[in-house]
């Protein structure tokens, strides 16, 4: 199963799964309400992309997900966190992803919940359409899609060389493409079949330098 991102519901994977991830890192829905109608409406500083119609963010994760996660990983760094509370429990470390927006109605900050005892850590990070934090642009395939430069700075900073980390919900493969590119290995689950077959493209990838160095 590992170093692959398996087109299948992440429950169903994980119940396969024989060892523990040392680290979950992952972007589950936030059950918000998010569309790419929703998505269109906004902005003023740069033109949204249009990724086609999709519903999965009517509601959160179930009960048995967020046990399977904890059984199933070490530590865990899960975005939307603040979402998940009663599921979660309290945290002294959420990562906070200073998105750099502008004016729009997008929240300035993503908010991860963490697994670990450290102090709240901030990483800022520009990411409004084509406003990105470079000058180079980083492709976006995926909604929710995070940078890559993001992924590896927690990857570097929560997880060591040689560990297996985890996305639940993989979408165009970011984290696992971070995890790849810092030398840890991976297992991702994602249930759209055109975000397997993009994220499988970007895994094939070996210079990302240009939009994280």
């Amino acid at each position: 199963m590992m170093n692959k991102i398996h087109n299948m519901d992440c429950i169903e994977g994980m119940k396969q799964m024989d060892f523990k991830a040392d680290l979950l890192l992952t972007d589950p829905p936030y059950g918000i309400g998010e569309s790419n109608e929703k998505n269109l409406s906004r902005g003023t500083l740069a033109k949204p992309k249009d990724y086609g119609h999709y519903e999965w963010d009517k509601e959160i994760p179930s009960t048995e997900y967020f046990k399977l996660i904890m059984e199933k990983s070490y530590n865990q760094v899960i975005f939307g966190g603040n979402y998940f509370l009663d599921h979660l429990g309290a945290t002294s470390c959420f990562i906070v992803w200073d998105k750099d927006n502008g004016d729009n109605d997008f929240a300035d900050c993503e908010l991860a919940w963490t697994s670990f005892k450290s102090a709240v850590r901030r990483f800022k990070w520009r990411w409004n359409g084509m406003l990105q934090e470079k000058s180079i642009k980083e492709p976006r395939y995926h909604p929710t899609q995070k940078p890559l430069a993001l992924a590896i700075w927690i990857i570097e900073n929560y997880s060591k060389p040689g560990d297996i980390i985890m996305d639940t919900h993989a979408g165009s493969g970011t984290f696992c493409l971070a995890a790849k590119l810092k030398g840890r290995q991976f297992i991702g689950f994602e249930k759209e079949e055109k975000y397997v077959k993009i994220a499988n493209e970007r895994l094939k990838q070996d210079n990302m330098n240009k939009w994280i160095s």
